[in-house]
């Protein structure tokens, strides 16, 4: 009876990071159809619109773009690093590795930033006067290039965000080799966040 009072507890948190796990793979399976839907719609326009694409995406910076796709993938390695640390019970290593995958989330946001205003300044935007003369076929790439992107960025933020609150409790001792789903749960999301840029990258920076 007393070794059967000790399993239980354990049975229940796995039983628990069971349940969150499946929660986030059913919440990724969600994002995958969004972008999904929106990937598919690109396509569709890109085959109407090939000649317009193709000249639109001369306008994007191909330098900045490979840049920020190398910082999403160095921050991948981080964050499943920062996973397998604290599964072995490095905290403090785990709480390292998600600050650095921070930073550079950070730098991929601040490449962004400049990259979009740089369009912007230039009158490549939705509702400016020069974007508004362009053929329909570059207003709709630009317009589906800050479609994307931008709802790309805002899973940047929010992933930023996870992985503030993964800290806090790695900090605080609440995660332990034992009990790691959040941090888990933080690279799945962040994974998905890369794969998504993966494919962003060569639909719009490298069209031909």
């Amino acid at each position: 009876m007393a070794h059967t009072g000790l399993v239980l507890p354990n049975s229940g948190h796995n039983r628990d990071a069971e349940a969150n796990k499946f929660g986030m793979w059913l919440f990724l399976f969600t994002e995958l159809l969004l972008f999904g839907g929106l990937f598919i719609v690109y396509m569709v326009y890109r085959m109407l619109n090939h000649e317009a694409f193709l000249l639109s995406s001369f306008e994007l910076n191909v330098v900045l773009g490979t840049v920020n796709t190398t910082v999403l993938l160095v921050s991948s390695m981080t964050i499943a690093m920062s996973v397998s640390a604290i599964q072995m019970g490095q905290a403090k290593r785990s709480a390292l590795l998600l600050w650095i995958t921070f930073a550079l989330a950070g730098v991929f946001l601040v490449i962004k930033y400049f990259e979009w205003s740089a369009k912007i300044h230039h009158g490549l935007f939705p509702g400016m006067d020069y974007y508004n003369n362009l053929p329909a076929g570059e207003r709709l790439f630009f317009f589906l290039y800050y479609v994307m992107t931008g709802l790309h960025a805002l899973h940047i933020i929010i992933g930023m965000v996870i992985i503030v609150f993964a800290i806090r409790q790695t900090n605080n001792g609440t995660l332990t080799a034992e009990k790691h789903s959040l941090t888990e749960n933080a690279g799945l999301y962040w994974h998905l966040v890369d794969l998504i840029w993966i494919y962003l990258f060569p639909l719009f920076y490298l069209i031909h």
